[in-house]
């Protein structure tokens, strides 16, 4: 980012700034490590500012332009079904060409399918004209092979030059990236920034004729696509029965996603892992994989444990300033280092996975993980623990601050400059420790010598009073007395001063064991009430001087945090508040074809029918999809029961309707479990009222 220009600075002086490309009206289609993010019209082609759209492997853009175009004919979208993980069609009419009449009579059917090292384009041409037609059609491709952190930054990088070789295939190479792209049939013309593919296409009346591009890349790979390991595919496992469609839409679109993004710890195969989401994170992160795995335990339990074995092998081992890197910690990121990112290639700077590294792998071994499984990530999870405590040594806290003073200022999950602030506005300083660490931390020493006990394990000295300590002071420290019923503070700052605004922070406590239960209660009232947007839970509070929709951080949603909350006010017992919320993802949803983004607009749904898109936010995001999946599981109440099972409430929720999942799974065995009109739950077999209902 260049230095902003001073206010009033004269015109002469001003130098234009680089922005962060938008993405919100971009189509896009994953299959990690492999991306495409093409214009509604399915054309890859750059803006004016650069832009973002591209076809991306392994976070390189190995392509910048894909554009179609034909010869006395501008082509117009009729058609754009952009609703695949992998597979794209778009529709186009060239009435320049063909009859003279007002129906068009030549139709280019544009159909994208995406792999994780490949690009297949093919291009359909129809004719209904009543005389023979030629279509002269047209491929532009350009190519530059920029880092995704330079394209994030709004840089614009030169073309690079492509060659071609014997076969008449058209070749780029830089940067360690081989790309090679074969157009059967069409003629080639190759200028300084690209090439341009050209077939003639003589088409009778009715005739039609397809042409087929195919691009590969080669190149270093980090992390290898994971879609293919057995019992993935997820969609065809999990259903969704409903009168409302909105539910099964969601979740299969949010499960196919999912699958998209899907990679391996070696490119010849290894643990599956969550990549975080397109196209900036497409790569592994802590935190992010780790909730993503978490939210998803009802489905498969085996991606947690795969997740929790990648991150083992990264756990920090020594004291290292520069990355953030302490014993027993476990990593924010890691990213190819040829490829030059602004952070280090293996960076450390989170507060928070390490703590949900051992949340993980105790709900994992409660929704029935393999023992041995579970039993060969105890070590790791003990290193967790020592960290824990050796963190909190000087002040009891979690707390975090940037060493190096070049990495993250804020390391929980709202990372952002200007995340946690006070109720004023003032932004709080470093060393800041926030209310949901010492509730993930609490968690984490509780379940964990849970479990080291279950296995007949030692215990972590000392772990066990720091814990019971840590519940007392923090039902004391962070509870802020208010004329309404008060709340908790987000964080506390250096001076242990607490910083007093009401954000949705105070959701992920829920469920942690952390607050007391008049406490919880006060929490669930804020949840659907002051924090509620009806799309979601905002962020921060409304109330708030620096409060707007737009904000990261400061008042917008994140449906993942939305999710999360949904989960702890269902383990809290608080059922109509927890449905109330996974309904209003729902409501989201429906105004973004079902894919959930990262973050949207805070817009309250008592003024739009719709939030508005954050422009620059990730779709599809890992735990955005997987906390879709993960509200409608909590809003049924189902829980494992510790012995191969599950357990349900009574009753929970009504704002859902009726509905049932099938295809979840506890201890390795199916389960299904139905709510009724009247918010009555059942395991399997489901209710004949539901069963009917959702036909």
């Amino acid at each position: 980012m260049t230095e902003r220009t001073k206010a009033g600075a004269p015109p002469s002086t001003l130098r234009p700034r680089r922005l962060q490309p938008l993405l919100h009206d971009l189509a896009t289609a994953v299959a990690a490590p492999g991306l495409v993010l093409a214009e509604p019209d399915g054309c890859v082609r750059p803006r004016p500012t650069g832009g973002v759209a591209g076809w991306y492997v392994a976070d390189v853009r190995l392509l910048r332009r894909l554009e179609l175009s034909v010869d006395g004919s501008g082509l117009e979208l009729v058609r754009a079904d952009a609703t695949g993980t992998r597979h794209h069609e778009f529709v186009h009419v060239a009435r320049g060409l063909g009859d003279e009449q007002p129906d068009p009579t030549v139709v280019l059917r544009h159909v994208r399918d995406l792999g994780p090292d490949t690009l297949t384009e093919r291009v359909r041409v129809r004719s209904t004209a009543q005389a023979p037609v030629q279509v002269v059609l047209h491929l532009d491709v350009e190519a530059d092979l920029a880092p995704v952190h330079e394209v994030k930054q709004g840089g614009r990088p030169d073309a690079v030059t492509p060659a071609t070789d014997g076969d008449g295939a058209l070749r780029w190479a830089a940067r360690g990236r081989d790309v090679r792209l074969v157009a059967d049939g069409a003629t080639v013309e190759v200028a300084e920034r690209g090439a341009r593919l050209t077939w003639t296409l003589d088409l009778a009346p009715g005739e039609h004729a397809e042409v087929e591009v195919r691009a590969h890349a080669e190149g270093p790979v980090r992390f290898a696509s994971g879609a293919a390991e057995e019992g993935g595919a997820w969609t065809d496992r999990v259903g969704v029965g409903a009168p409302d469609p909105r539910l099964a839409r969601l979740v299969g679109r949010s499960l196919g996603d999912l699958d998209g993004l899907l990679l391996r710890d070696a490119p010849d195969g290894g643990d599956r892992f969550l990549a975080a989401g397109s196209p900036w994170f497409l790569t592994l992160f802590g935190r992010d994989s780790l909730w993503a795995a978490r939210l998803l335990l009802p489905v498969d339990v085996d991606l947690a444990l795969s997740t929790l074995r990648v991150l083992a092998r990264r756990q920090g081992e020594r004291e290292d300033p520069a990355t953030e890197e302490q014993p027993g910690k476990i990593l924010h990121e890691v990213r190819d280092p040829e490829l030059d990112h602004l952070l280090p290639p293996l960076y450390y700077g989170t507060v928070d996975a390490t703590p949900l590294f051992v949340c993980l792998l105790a709900d994992a071994a409660r929704w029935g993980a393999d023992p041995d499984q579970v039993r060969a990530l105890l070590p790791a999870a003990r290193r967790c623990l020592e960290w824990q405590l050796e963190q909190a040594r000087e002040t009891g806290w979690l707390r975090y601050v940037d060493h190096s003073g070049t990495g993250l200022s804020n390391q929980g999950w709202k990372d952002s400059h200007d995340s946690v602030q006070f109720a004023d506005g003032r932004l709080a300083d470093a060393p800041i420790a926030l209310c949901e660490v010492q509730a993930y931390a609490y968690e984490a020493a509780v379940a964990g010598a849970a479990l080291l006990a279950a296995y007949d394990e030692p215990p972590v000295p000392g772990l066990t009073g720091w814990a019971e300590d840590l519940r007392t002071r923090f039902r004391r420290d962070f509870w802020v007395g208010t004329p309404e019923g008060g709340h908790v503070a987000i964080a506390l700052d250096r001076d242990g001063v607490r910083v007093d605004s009401v954000t949705s922070n105070l959701g992920h406590l829920l469920g942690t064991g952390i607050l007391s239960e008049a406490q919880s209660a006060r929490v669930a009232a804020l949840l659907v009430g002051e924090l509620r947007s009806g799309f979601g839970v905002h962020t921060l509070t409304p109330r708030s001087p620096r409060f707007s929709e737009l904000s990261y951080h400061g008042g917008s949603v994140w449906p993942h945090d939305t999710a999360i909350a949904v989960r702890g006010l269902a383990a809290e017992g608080h059922h109509a508040e927890a449905a109330l919320l996974a309904a209003d993802l729902v409501a989201a949803a429906d105004g973004f074809g079902h894919r959930l983004p990262e973050l949207y607009a805070g817009d309250s749904a008592d003024v739009v029918a719709a939030p508005a898109a954050y422009p620059a936010a990730c779709r599809p995001q890992a735990w955005s999809a997987a906390g879709a999946v993960a509200a409608l599981v909590a809003a049924t109440g189902v829980r494992p029961d510790g012995r191969g099972g599950a357990q349900v409430p009574e009753r929970v929720g009504t704002a859902l309707g009726p509905f049932r999942l099938t295809g979840l799974r506890v201890a390795g065995g199916d389960l299904g479990v139905a709510v009724d009109a009247d918010g009555r739950v059942a395991l399997d077999p489901v209710p004949t009222s539901v069963a009917d209902a959702a036909g």
